[in-house]
């Protein structure tokens, strides 16, 4: 795989997938920039060399081709103010304005393309329409890590149109982390998964049991661990299918001689809101009409202590509704022990994308950990054993 150090751009069109993916207001302002700051080092290196940059990326999920909600040309200004230079703007991603603007490009200049996701070709991975984007640059560079699990035309499909790929610094960093964490992990090593489903971290989960030395589970999913185990979990999130499947994880990590460690209380309430009334009680002992939305404070305590004395330690899904700050408090609890256990016991810590990046960011906490993943699917899949094809088409 060729990197961006050993690749020289000078007079260079470079062809750059970025995950800009960013959450809007309804102003259309950015909430969160991480994943447009993430790419700077790239698109630095890339003009100092010498080269202009055409950036592609999607933004959310438009359903009926242009929408104002998913236009990237909002994120014009603020990302000109990033880099510090005018951003170009081309109102499609192929045909004639992008064509236009991208010949006349000159070294040091920056294009943007408008929402690759207005074509459904994007998505279904359409040869052709991968043929027209990579007729825009003399490069290919893929550093959407984000996507990389996707087998898109901008992600994958387009590799087959050049000789020269390159992966970029977010791709690099989020492949090296990746593969520290799992082949060159210091003992103890600790996972903490959470969030609402069991079923999106299987795979996941069962590969983890022959790493680590401890696996948190909090969240949503720890209530079909309890009502499998025969605890009442009231209006609590359950997947009634997957209550054997809890069972058997327990047993795997038993035999594995992994401490696999589960709420002992939880904050309930008695509706989903943030002003809904609130009260502790113990694990699987939730009323009828509550629901449990957060880890109580004798939990919040004993994953905190095992995570202080961890030197390895991953995190991907939130202890609770986090969105809601009176049910935030188990999940800020977490990533304060996180950042603790970095800073006084030179831990690796890797926070692994999605809701778990946002809370750790939100919290002001990003920079306090060893690294934090831009990409919260494609980093479960890699770490699943899947191969992404966006990896793999920069391979190729």
């Amino acid at each position: 795989m060729t990197t961006l150090d050993s690749y020289d751009f000078s007079g260079k069109k470079a062809l750059v997938r970025v995950d800009f993916n960013v959450p809007l207001n309804d102003k259309f302002e950015i909430t969160d920039d991480t994943r447009i700051r993430a790419t700077i080092p790239t698109i630095s290196k890339i003009l100092n060399d010498g080269g202009s940059v055409i950036l592609m990326s999607h933004l959310g999920r438009p359903k009926d081709g242009p929408t104002e909600k998913y236009s990237l040309k909002h994120l014009v200004n603020p990302l000109s103010l990033i880099l510090g230079k005018t951003v170009k703007f081309a109102d499609d991603c192929i045909g004639e304005s992008a064509t236009e603007l991208a010949a006349a490009l000159q070294p040091g200049e920056v294009l943007l393309l408008e929402n690759l996701r207005f074509y459904k070709e994007e998505e279904k991975g359409n040869e052709a329409f991968a043929e027209k984007l990579s007729k825009l640059g003399d490069v290919w560079v893929m550093d959407a890590f984000g996507t990389a699990h996707r087998a898109h035309a901008s992600t994958a499909v387009i590799g087959k149109f050049f000789t020269d790929k390159v992966c970029g610094y977010v791709m690099q960093a989020e492949l090296d982390n990746a593969e520290r964490l799992l082949e060159h992990s210091e003992r103890p090593f600790t996972a903490i998964m959470g969030g609402a489903k069991i079923s999106d971290k299987i795979l996941i989960i069962e590969r983890l049991l022959d790493k680590v030395d401890n696996l948190i589970i909090g969240g949503g999913m720890s209530y079909t661990f309890s009502k499998a185990q025969g605890g009442s979990i009231g209006k609590s999130l359950l997947e009634a299918d997957k209550q054997e499947l809890t069972l058997e994880l327990v047993e795997k990590a038993k035999a594995k001689g992994v401490n696999l460690i589960l709420p002992l209380d939880t904050v309930i309430a008695d509706k989903f809101s943030n002003d809904a009334e609130r009260k502790v009680v113990e694990a699987g002992s939730i009323p009828d009409e509550w629901e449990g939305l957060d880890i109580g404070p004798k939990t919040i305590e004993i994953f905190a202590d095992i995570i202080k004395n961890s030197k390895t330690v991953l995190w991907n899904g939130p202890m609770g509704v986090f969105e809601f700050p009176n049910f935030a408090i188990g999940t800020d609890a977490i990533a304060k022990a996180v950042v603790a256990v970095t800073e006084e016991n030179d831990a690796f810590s890797l926070i692994g994308g999605g809701d778990s990046a946002s809370a750790i960011n939100n919290a002001g906490y990003g920079d306090r950990v060893s690294y934090v993943s831009t990409g919260g699917g494609a980093l479960l899949e890699y770490m699943e054993g899947k191969v992404l094809p966006g990896v793999a088409a920069l391979q190729a």
